[in-house]
């Protein structure tokens, strides 16, 4: 990864990758592009955005990240649904950090038309 690609782990820029949702500039198209835009949002420490593209049925209050964690990777393990013809979505993924990872299945849906997070369970 250069260091102008994403945290996500595409090779775009920032700017032109993750960037442009957490901008508002436009919403993420599909439910793996959103949980892509969410691991960045971990990375840059974005948690109104975080707040913003969690489900108003499971969103927490608040959301305090910890300004000394070091998120090193993201790969995606597999998908299901999540794409513009769909209203739900999965996408698992592994999230590297600074001494271990997170290994999680995450449920996606549409809210009035975006997709945002609905909760997640941490496979065997």
């Amino acid at each position: 990864m250069t260091s102008r690609s994403c945290p996500c782990g595409l090779p775009e820029a920032y700017e032109a990758c993750c960037g442009r949702f957490h901008s508002g500039a436009t919403a993420a198209p599909t439910a793996e592009a959103l949980m892509r835009s969410r691991y960045c949002a971990f990375v840059k420490g974005d948690a109104g955005y975080l707040l913003r593209t969690w489900h108003p049925r499971t969103r927490p209050g608040q959301l305090e990240l910890d300004p000394g964690m070091r998120w090193t990777g993201l790969e995606i393990l597999g998908a299901s649904g999540g794409s513009a013809f769909h209203t739900t979505g999965t996408v698992e993924f592994r999230a590297s950090y600074r001494g271990g990872s997170l290994h999680e299945r995450s449920r996606f849906e549409r809210v009035d038309g975006a997709w945002v997070y609905v909760d997640g369970d941490f496979p065997a």
